[in-house]
């Protein structure tokens, strides 16, 4: 089940709000449990056994972690933790890449079948693995009821595609929270923002992008236009389904973190990481980077650490090669504004600091999006590869509908700060506002039942 999906809109948050509202008090935290476990069930009926599973794992590990007073007993616990919510997360997502990659260098053919990937394992992984290295660390205690530890796992709202909520952040939240009018109604403007941003303009993107990564237009304008499209797209896509959870978080109570900054205005490729996907970089910053020894052991452990960080990240997304190197990419990077490529940024006009370092990250969607690192180095030949007839293949590919599209997702993607001043000193603005996003959801719900099933990008990961 999506968000952006009539089931889903019609169906399945009507009925869980009512029941949550109308129910006991009481009751709430083992309604949104029950809902969710159904939520991730609707679409993996028999995986949703493994989350549970890991639930009931790491539960009894943490209980004992946080019991036991001897510091060797807690190691091995968390050990024990940690292996197996890797162990669990590499059978199903990396156990074919493996073999695949083994069969490759070795020669020797290993017999494998193919292993569904469930969705959103990446992402509960992460945050149940963050709930007991936070209790090995002794930043909270374990949680004794184990249906309110499922709720944390399971919430449907950032269960398939985050953003990572920590427990420490929520800890208090699950145990008590506040309802009010004021918070339904900022969680559900939040909600139909991200809702009309999935398919007003991802959506819209999808499909002229995925036809030249299929390798069917030789056109490097054409070519160009479609990785700008995706970057949009997967943008969109992302921050969509992001500000869609928080605001349901909102609807039930919760206030979950921020997930994207604006961060197509970046000026480096440093500030860009600290805009984009912020709940995964805090997450590594926390327990892999900073573990690692950061920046505290020198400079040359320093780049160690950033190149093992990202490699990390890449991989974290998919099993393949393309991910492992995009990763690389952006490691590459910042380790050349480490030293010392950051200071002649700073004196270069903002413009020139903007242009450099959205190349860079448009370049690096290349690697993100193609299939194999064969068809990531055959678009990058394409871009620079301009064919006979570029002019009708923009009349061909490029509609305007399309070219629409991507100038309102480029004028969006900003923050308009001075623009939303200037408004809010009107009196009827709020009320603007709300009538405003209401009638992009009611277009994009029309949208939506027009073009059928269309699943978030980050469902794959």
């Amino acid at each position: 089940m999506v968000f952006s999906s009539p089931v889903f809109l019609f169906c399945f948050l009507p009925l869980t709000i009512l029941l949550y509202y109308f129910g006991h008090p009481k009751l709430r935290n083992y309604v949104l449990l029950l809902a969710s476990l159904f939520f991730y069930a609707w679409g993996e009926p028999t995986l949703v056994f493994l989350m549970i599973a890991s639930i009931v794992i790491n539960y009894v590990l943490a209980l004992f972690m946080d019991r036991s007073g001897k510091k060797g007993v807690k190691t091995v616990l968390l050990i024990a933790a940690v292996v197996l919510d890797l162990g669990f997360l590499f059978f199903y997502k990396y156990f074919n890449f493996t073999v695949a990659t083994f069969f490759r260098v070795t020669g020797v053919l290993l017999t494998a079948r193919t292993i569904a990937l469930p969705i959103g394992i990446s992402f509960y992984t992460f945050q149940i693995m963050s709930y007991v290295i936070d209790v090995y660390r002794g930043n909270v205690r374990s949680q004794k009821n184990p249906f309110y530890l499922g709720l944390y796992i399971s919430m449907f709202p950032q269960l398939i595609a985050g953003p990572i909520v920590r427990y420490i952040d929520v800890e208090k939240q699950i145990a008590s929270r506040t309802l009010s009018p004021d918070k339904f109604y900022e969680g559900t403007l939040r909600f139909m923002k991200g809702f009309a941003k999935k398919v007003l303009i991802a959506d819209q993107l999808s499909s002229f992008v995925d036809m030249n990564f299929e390798g069917n237009i030789d056109s490097a304008l054409v070519k160009w236009i479609a990785i700008i499209a995706y970057t949009l797209q997967i943008y969109y896509d992302f921050s969509g389904y992001s500000d869609m959870a928080i605001g349901l978080g909102k609807i039930f109570g919760f206030d979950f973190v921020e997930n994207f900054n604006f961060p197509y205005v970046s000026q480096s490729i440093k500030e860009f990481w600290r805009r984009w996907h912020i709940s995964l970089s805090t997450w590594f910053r926390d327990y892999v980077y900073i573990p690692l020894g950061g920046s505290r052991k020198g400079t040359a452990r320093t780049y160690i650490n950033l190149i093992i960080v990202f490699v990390l990240t890449g991989f974290w997304h998919g099993a393949s090669w393309n991910f492992i190197f995009w990763g690389l990419f952006y490691a590459v990077f910042l380790v050349i504004e480490r030293l010392g490529f950051s200071k002649i940024l700073e004196k270069l006009p903002r413009v020139l600091r903007h242009i450099y370092a959205i190349i860079i990250v448009v370049l690096g969607w290349v690697l993100f999006r193609a299939e194999t690192m064969s068809g990531a180095l055959n678009y990058y030949k394409g871009l620079v590869s301009p064919s006979d007839s570029e002019i009708l293949n923009l009349r061909i590919y490029v509609e305007p509908m399309l070219v629409f599209v991507i100038i309102a997702g480029i004028i969006l993607a900003f923050p308009h700060d001075r623009i939303k001043a200037a408004l809010k000193k009107f009196k009827g603005y709020e009320v603007l506002k709300a009538l405003s996003l209401f009638a992009l959801f009611i277009l994009a719900v029309c949208f939506m039942t027009g073009a059928g099933f269309s699943p978030f990008l980050y469902f794959r990961f």
